[in-house]
């Protein structure tokens, strides 16, 4: 039996299959495919195309129960690293990073780093605001459950979308990405006061009274000082949460005197960096 399909219905579904498959191409050319291991896929998001910086992403999926590193790996695990050198039309590229979790690395200590989902913003310069920008990252990174396994990723994208399907997730990401603070800001989170006792440097955090699950983190001036994670003081001052950790995991011939140092305080809600020098 053929059925007759009246001229108006038939132009009405092609109409409806073409925008579906526009729709469609334009959500593909606003991520890259995914680049799958055993263990987690990751690829590249592009948000709109508007002037000489651009805002984009680098998408993490990882499987229940494992985890990858933030830039600090904390006691054990291995940093992401990332080059951009073969883009196109590419002056730099910034890394943002969100706020990371604190977990047991099964071996006494802590890694730092994420679960589940999660996105890096990117800030990228492009050296001509008028000519196409694409986008190649060769991705480093690690993935964890009891054995860390490496993974090695390539991924390109051009960015090209007025409006991308992607600028909502990208501004989540970045509404998760630590706010510049000030030692001493009168934020309800905030680090009150750093002081340096010998050879250990206690921080005293305020938070609000029923906040849980408070974290601070430090970095040294150059990725090669590994310091300790700061750990919670039981016998913190009224209204204070204290922190402390040891002068430790310097570089050879590094001195701790007036060192740069960045402080991550990471709250259930909201997160902060802090810059400080210490005395």
């Amino acid at each position: 039996m053929t059925s007759i399909v009246p001229l108006r219905a038939a132009i009405g579904v092609a109409t409806t299959l073409i925008a579906a498959s526009l729709a469609s191409a334009a959500r593909a050319d606003d991520a890259s495919p995914w680049q799958r291991d055993g263990h987690s896929a990751v690829r590249l998001v592009a948000g709109s195309r508007s002037g000489a910086v651009l805002l984009g992403g680098i998408a993490f999926q990882l499987q229940p129960g494992w985890k990858t590193y933030w830039r600090v790996p904390g006691d054990s695990g291995v940093p992401p690293r990332f080059d951009f050198s073969k883009s196109d039309n590419v002056e730099a590229v910034t890394v943002m990073w969100p706020a990371p979790l604190k977990f047991d690395d099964g071996a006494g200590g802590h890694s730092i780093g994420y679960r589940d989902q999660i996105v890096l913003p990117l800030r990228i310069v492009a050296k001509a605001a008028d000519k196409p920008v694409t986008l190649r990252a060769e991705i480093n990174y690690a993935v964890c459950e009891k054995l860390c396994i490496p993974v090695e990723a390539r991924a390109e994208l051009g960015f090209n979308s007025v409006a991308s399907t992607e600028d909502a997730n990208l501004r989540a990401a970045l509404d998760t990405v630590p706010k510049p603070a000030n030692i001493g800001d009168p934020n309800p989170l905030t680090i009150r006061d750093v002081k340096r006792e010998g050879n250990k440097v206690v921080v005293d955090v305020v938070a609000p009274a029923d906040a849980r699950n408070i974290n601070l983190f430090v970095e040294g001036p150059t990725p090669d000082w590994a310091l300790p994670i700061p750990a919670p003081v039981h016998h913190s001052p009224p209204d204070v949460k204290r922190f402390s950790f040891e002068l430790e995991g310097l570089p050879p011939g590094a001195k701790p005197d007036g060192a740069a140092l960045k402080f991550t305080l990471v709250g259930p809600d909201r997160s902060y960096e802090f810059n400080t020098n210490l005395e």
